[in-house]
């Protein structure tokens, strides 16, 4: 809301003739477009299409993690876009593969960093 009245206050009076006013107005509204795109929706479309390439790269033994925080292994990678994953020994479960968090699972999948202190 604050976007849209700071663009009406910068609108010339009505009533007057003002010539730059105008083109002002557009070059200003053009750069906040591009600052828009720029910081939100370029990021955002990137991010989706990582996580797409994530999905269909998953693999037999892949040790995943979904957004409900369920830990397990892939056994079973299905063509209706859907994984048999193994939580514990024996115990298998069927999810959707849009279910698999791309961010938690590669933190787990991170080999552990350590420090030796001699």
């Amino acid at each position: 809301m604050t976007l849209l009245n700071t663009v009406l206050l910068m609108a010339p009076p009505s009533g007057g003739s003002s010539g730059g006013g105008s083109s002002f107005q557009f070059i200003f509204f053009g750069a906040i477009i591009l600052v828009f795109w720029l910081f939100m929706i370029r990021p955002q479309a990137k991010k989706a299409k990582e996580q797409k390439k994530y999905i269909e790269n998953l693999a037999k033994g892949d040790k995943i993690i979904t957004h409900a925080g369920i830990h397990g292994t892939i056994n079973k990678v299905n063509e209706d876009s859907t994984v048999q994953l193994e939580t514990s020994p024996g115990s298998y479960i069927k999810i959707e593969k849009s279910a698999i968090s791309q961010e938690m699972s590669i933190a787990l999948n991170k080999p552990a960093v350590t420090t030796d202190k001699k």
